[in-house]
């Protein structure tokens, strides 16, 4: 990671690159203004945490880890919403604009939770009932029990497909990644009674729209 801070501007570099072998790498970077010195300061902790949750996407991962794993996962997924409720580096204007539906109490409960260990079919499934559950509303019935699901499928889904270098460099990989990183960290931070809050919402059905159109390219 390269930073600069000058006159309340920061420009960051980032570069990951597999640590199982292959020529599998990515490099993201942009230049953000802030008006004051305490966006900054929120600005540089959460490139700390996403740039820990990006370098694990690309990380080996063995079967006797797994629940090591998960725990890195749920504790970098929470330091992201923690630092993200304060600034977004990622400007907005790279996500599609959509329009963000009502919340709502009431809907029919999956019963297909879990992974069929097939990337696209797993990858739709997963994005299919984060929509969901990013529409539901205070007071919906089943809420805590649909939370503790998706929870665990979400981390199931991110445990087992990062291990490969050809799916987590799919943009779909990526951005459901982060999608996961914030809404399993809401969780983690407010419990699974609490509605998202609006500008998250609107945040995730964008990344929800990204991931959807990448899906359906094979991507």
């Amino acid at each position: 990671i390269n930073g600069t801070r000058q006159c309340r501007s920061l420009s960051l570099s980032v570069r990951v690159t597999s640590l199982s072998g292959g020529n599998s790498a990515r490099q993201f970077s942009f230049t953000k203004h802030f008006h004051t010195e305490v966006e900054m300061v929120k600005a540089q902790l959460l490139i700390v945490a996403a740039a820990a949750s990006a370098v694990a996407a690309f990380s080996p991962l063995s079967a006797d880890n797994v629940a090591a794993d998960r725990r890195a996962f749920l504790k970098s997924a929470g330091a992201v919403v923690a630092a993200s409720a304060g600034v977004s580096l990622v400007p907005s204007a790279a996500l599609a604009e959509v329009v963000v539906p009502p919340q709502f109490t009431e809907y029919e409960f999956p019963n297909d939770w879990g992974l069929t260990y097939n990337y696209d079919q797993d990858a739709a499934k997963v994005r299919g009932h984060m929509v969901t559950a990013t529409g539901l509303g205070k007071g919906a019935k089943d809420m805590e029990d649909y939370g503790k699901n998706l929870k665990k499928e979400m981390v199931d889904f991110v445990s087992y497909y990062r291990r490969f270098p050809k799916v987590a460099g799919k943009p779909s990989f990526s951005t459901l990644y982060t999608s996961i990183n914030v809404l399993a960290g809401h969780y983690t931070s407010y419990g699974y009674k609490y509605p998202l809050p609006e500008k998250r919402r609107k945040r995730l059905y964008q990344e929800y729209a990204e991931i959807e159109k990448s899906l359906k390219r094979g991507r």
